[in-house]
C-alpha cells in the first residue's frame, strides 16, 4: 500500500489552487492536456483578479486622468471624472473626447462627468488623484471637505512640491490630516501610488505596458493592482512609496537632459551615459531619503526613466529637445498645453539634494540651463571635465 501511494504521488502534478492532474497513464496525451490547462490558467489570470473597488472618482481631466478613466470604464467599474475648470470638463463631455490633452480617442459612454465639488466623491470607494504635483495642494484644499473618511486615494502625480519638498502623497497627508498627524493617524492613512513607464498616448492605444502599485499597506497595493490590471496593462506591487515617488519625480529632470542631447545631436553614446549616470544620482538621493535601492532598478526607476528619455511623446524630453535646438525656456514651455513636471521639480530636487548632501551633477546642470541661462554646450563641457573617479 505504501509503495502504491508513493507511485501515485509521483504520477501527479500539483498546479496550485487545489488543482491536481493525474499523468499516471497515456503520458503524452495527458501531458498535452496539462500544458493546455496550465496555459489557460496563465492566460486568464488577469480576469480572475477580484476588483474590490467598484465606484471610483477620478480627480483631474488631463491625459493620465482620461486614460485611467477609459481603462476603468472598460472593466465595468462605475467612474466619475472631475476637473478644476467646469467649462473645460463640459467641453470634454460634449466632444466625447479630450481634445486638449488626449486627442483622437473616444471616451466611453458610461463615463460620468461630475463638475460639482460636493458630489464627485459621494459614495466613492476609491479616489484617483491625477493632478500634476504642483497643483495637488490647491485642488485638495478645495475638495477636502468632501473627501470621504477612510476611502483610499491613489496618486498618479510625478513630482516634488516647490518650497515644501513634499512628495504627492505627503501633500495629500498634510492637506487632509494636517501637519500634526500622529504616528497612528499616519499609519491609518490610505494612500497609494500608481507609477511606471506609462505614456498616456500608448495606454490609450492599448499597447502592452506595465506599472507599479505602491502602498505602505501591502493589501491596499494589491487592491489597487487588481483594480487597474487588465489585458494590456500589467500591474506589479511595491511597498516602497518613498522610492517610487522619488524615482517618478527625478526621472523627468533626466528626461529634459535627454531631450537637450537629442536637440543638439550629441548622439546615442551620450544618451546612454546620461541614463546610466542619471539613474546613479537618482538612486543616491533616494537612499538618502530612506528608499530601498532595488526600487530604482525596477519599473518605476529604470523602466520609467528609459521610456521618458526615448519616447517622442514624452513631454519633458520634448521640452528639452526644443531647448537643445535653440528655443529659450519660455518658448519651449509655451509649445505645449501639458505641464512640464520636470521643470518645477528640478528646483525642488536641487534643494533636496543640498539638504541631504547628495551630489547630483546632471540635475545641477539642467537647473543651471533652465534657471541661470547657462549655455547648453557649456553645461555639457563642464560635466565632461569633472574630476575623474571610479564608477
Amino acid at each position: 500500500m505504501k509503495l502504491y501511494r508513493k507511485i501515485q504521488k509521483q504520477n501527479s502534478v500539483d498546479l496550485g489552487a487545489n488543482i491536481r492532474i493525474d499523468i499516471s497513464s497515456n503520458g503524452c496525451s495527458n501531458a498535452h492536456t496539462m500544458k493546455r490547462e496550465s496555459n489557460k490558467s496563465r492566460n486568464t489570470t488577469h480576469e480572475l483578479l477580484v476588483t474590490r473597488f467598484r465606484n471610483i472618482s477620478v480627480i483631474g481631466d488631463g491625459a493620465m486622468a482620461t486614460v485611467m478613466a477609459i481603462l476603468l470604464c472598460e472593466k465595468d467599474i462605475s467612474v466619475r471624472m472631475w476637473g478644476y475648470d467646469r467649462e473645460q470638463l463640459e467641453q470634454i463631455e460634449l466632444a466625447g473626447e479630450n481634445i486638449k490633452f488626449l486627442t483622437g480617442y473616444r471616451l466611453p459612454k458610461n463615463l460620468v462627468f461630475e463638475p460639482d465639488d460636493d458630489r464627485i466623491m459621494a459614495d466613492a470607494d476609491l479616489i484617483v488623484s491625477a493632478v500634476p504635483c504642483q497643483f495637488v495642494r490647491q485642488v485638495f484644499e478645495r475638495l477636502k471637505a468632501y473627501v470621504p473618511e477612510g476611502v483610499p486615494i491613489v496618486s498618479t502625480a510625478k513630482g516634488i512640491e516647490n518650497d515644501t519638498l513634499l512628495r504627492p502623497t505627503q501633500i495629500l497627508t498634510t492637506v487632509l490630516w494636517g501637519n500634526q498627524a500622529t504616528v497612528d493617524e499616519q499609519r491609518a492613512m490610505r494612500f497609494a501610488v500608481l507609477s511606471g513607464p506609462t505614456i498616456a498616448d500608448e495606454l490609450a492605444r492599448k499597447l502592452p505596458a506595465t506599472a507599479c502599485a505602491a502602498a505602505a499597506d501591502e493589501q491596499l497595493a494589491k487592491d489597487v493592482q487588481s483594480t487597474f490590471n487588465c489585458s494590456w496593462l500589467r500591474v506589479y506591487t511595491n511597498t516602497d512609496v518613498v522610492g517610487v515617488e522619488l524615482a517618478a519625480a527625478c526621472k523627468n529632470i533626466i528626461a529634459i537632459a535627454a531631450g537637450i542631447i537629442d536637440g543638439i545631436g550629441a548622439g546615442d553614446n551620450a544618451k546612454a551615459a546620461l541614463l546610466c549616470r542619471g539613474l546613479a544620482e537618482i538612486t543616491r538621493l533616494g537612499i538618502a531619503c530612506g528608499a530601498r535601492p532595488q526600487t530604482f532598478a525596477g519599473l518605476t526607476g529604470l523602466g520609467d526613466l528609459v521610456t521618458t528619455c526615448i519616447s517622442p511623446k514624452g513631454r519633458n524630453r520634448s521640452f528639452g529637445e526644443r531647448i537643445g535646438k535653440g528655443q529659450n525656456v519660455e518658448a519651449a514651455q509655451r509649445a505645449t498645453e501639458s505641464v512640464i513636471e520636470g521643470f518645477a521639480t528640478c528646483k525642488s530636487v536641487i534643494t533636496l539634494a543640498e539638504k541631504y548632501c547628495v551630489e547630483m551633477p546632471i540635475t545641477q546642470a539642467v537647473y543651471e540651463v533652465l534657471f541661470e541661462d547657462k549655455p547648453v554646450q557649456t553645461a555639457i563641457t563642464d560635466l565632461m571635465k569633472r574630476r575623474l573617479k571610479a564608477e
